[in-house]
């Protein structure tokens, strides 16, 4: 399966009834200052370069940002954290992502989730998230020149350990660890890199601040470059 036959995929999947009849609903109401857009409202498929050194794996879409635009981190306050450090840093061509079709292009980045629909509450189910998990399986496998990954909050950190085959491979007390800045070496000549989500519970309350995003990403360069 190719990048864009998996994406395919992802868009037509209906396996999860309640985060399908969750996004839909979201895009016939719509939040008052894009009253006048038309919703994605579907599964959200992965974005980036297929030759990508590093992969980034987030949660879910968000209802009012990729759920609404069609393109993960687009389109909401979160995003802007992403792109402006990955500008930063020379993985993306602009610092701010707005929609799909603003011209953004990532170079030696891919973004993925860990869930492709949009869940009530940002809180999607151990049963959704189960089902999902072979489409990040997919990816992982097709994206053979990641050499850092770097997962954006607990469930995103987990999530990948199961993808990736490492949360069975390895004994709980050999399991990578989350803790924010966190870094391991990985076999493989690998490297996992560990942030808080740029959510607004995270970034309004000063749990994660400016300085500490950006120097994760600063360390995921020197990582890609030291490759």
């Amino acid at each position: 399966m190719s990048l864009d036959a998996l994406a395919r995929a992802i868009v037509a999947c209906e396996a999860c009834p309640r985060l399908r009849a969750h996004c839909e609903r979201v895009a016939r109401e719509k939040k008052r200052a894009f009253h006048d857009e038309t919703y994605w409202g579907k599964p959200v498929p992965g974005f980036g370069d297929p030759d990508a050194r590093l992969v980034i794996v987030g949660l879910a879409p968000a209802a009012h940002g990729a759920n609404r635009t069609g393109r993960m981190f687009t389109g909401d306050s979160s995003g802007d954290w992403l792109y402006d450090a990955l500008h930063a840093q020379g993985f993306a061509s602009q610092a701010r992502s707005v929609s799909s079709t603003d011209g953004l292009t990532l170079r030696g980045c891919w973004i993925s989730a860990a869930a492709r629909c949009a869940p009530p509450g940002n809180k999607p189910t151990p049963a959704e998230l189960d089902r999902c998990q072979p489409y990040l399986e997919r990816e992982l496998a097709l994206l053979e020149r990641v050499r850092v990954v770097l997962t954006l909050g607990h469930l995103a950190h987990e999530r990948w350990l199961k993808a990736a085959g490492l949360w069975r491979a390895l004994s709980p007390r050999e399991r990578p660890k989350f803790s924010h800045g966190a870094e391991y070496a990985l076999p493989g000549d690998k490297h996992l890199v560990c942030s808080y989500h740029p959510s607004r519970q995270n970034t309004n309350t000063g749990r994660l601040t400016r300085p500490m995003w950006h120097a994760v990403f600063a360390r995921a360069r020197a990582l890609v470059d030291a490759e």
